[in-house]
């Protein structure tokens, strides 16, 4: 599905409660079966599951929501958009479409936010699926700290555009996969001008406390846990997966060999059968 397609599916809600603004929520919601709640990171949106929803929804009900200043969600420069931030809107996110307990899968700082929601929020956690998270102290990585900078906001949003979409390919073990519309589709949402400055504040609200304060933790996860790590990725190592597949009670490490840190697009067929496996198993 190209991202025009895939943008004109989404819905939105608006939630208050989560600073001195309601804020909009940009949200995919495919499927009618058991809820599985999938969590991107950064510099992606919800499109990074444009393959893989399709392969979910015949089994369960995928929702998939753009982060705070990523996407199609508010963009505005007036709010947080950190690991505990994003938490909070996930919950309240959940509240507004009456959900109560879900499936998690998080990637990248999408793993971040589950890996809080495992520890502080279990109560709302069925199974939490790990791919290629964020943890302990291996993030932000160089690019997302240049990102960061807030002199890149006198850079253009083409220079922006460019600048993310030239670190797909390193994230991607099957280069055959790095397709024109999935780097059109990933950058779309920031190759303008609100879009450059939401970029820009995400990339500076990384905070590697967020993660090194759960470090003690992993090991109050109380649901069933799958780790689903893309080996070849250049920036969240396989050691980080094998590590926390120790530290969390049960966890079970599955191994994508044939995939790096982007695994929904290097590998949309296994990564969906490995999380559908997974769901029927537990």
């Amino acid at each position: 599905m190209n991202h025009r397609d895939f943008r004109a599916r989404q819905r939105s809600l608006t939630l208050d409660g989560l600073g001195p603004l309601d804020l909009k929520i940009a949200y995919t919601d495919e499927g009618a079966g058991e809820p599985v709640l999938l969590l991107h990171g950064i510099p992606t949106w919800s499109y990074l599951y444009h393959d893989v929803i399709p392969l979910l929804a015949p089994e369960t009900r995928a929702i998939a929501p753009d982060f705070l200043g990523h996407g199609y969600s508010d963009r505005r420069d007036r709010f947080d958009r950190s690991l505990v931030a994003q938490t909070a809107m996930i919950l309240r996110f959940m509240d507004a479409l009456g959900l109560d307990k879900v499936t998690i899968v998080g990637h990248d700082t999408g793993g971040g936010v589950a890996l809080i929601m495992g520890i502080l929020h279990g109560d709302r956690v069925k199974r939490l699926v790990l791919a290629n998270v964020v943890a302990y102290d291996s993030w932000p990585i160089d690019d997302m700290i240049a990102l960061g900078n807030p002199q890149w906001r006198e850079k253009t949003p083409k220079e922006i555009a460019e600048f993310v979409a030239s670190g797909l390919p390193d994230g991607l073990r099957n280069q055959d996969r790095l397709t024109s519309e999935f780097r059109e589709g990933i950058v779309a949402p920031y190759s303008d001008e609100e879009g450059k400055i939401s970029l820009i504040r995400n990339a500076s609200a990384l905070n590697t406390n967020h993660t090194m304060m759960l470090v003690d933790r992993h090991k109050e996860i109380a649901a069933p846990t799958l780790v689903l790590w893309g080996v070849h990725d250049p920036w969240q190592k396989i050691a980080d997966g094998e590590r926390l597949a120790r530290e969390i009670p049960g966890a079970r490490l599955v191994r994508l060999e044939h995939a790096s840190h982007w695994l929904q697009q290097d590998a949309p067929q296994d990564f969906a059968a490995e999380i559908l496996a997974f769901i029927r198993a537990t």
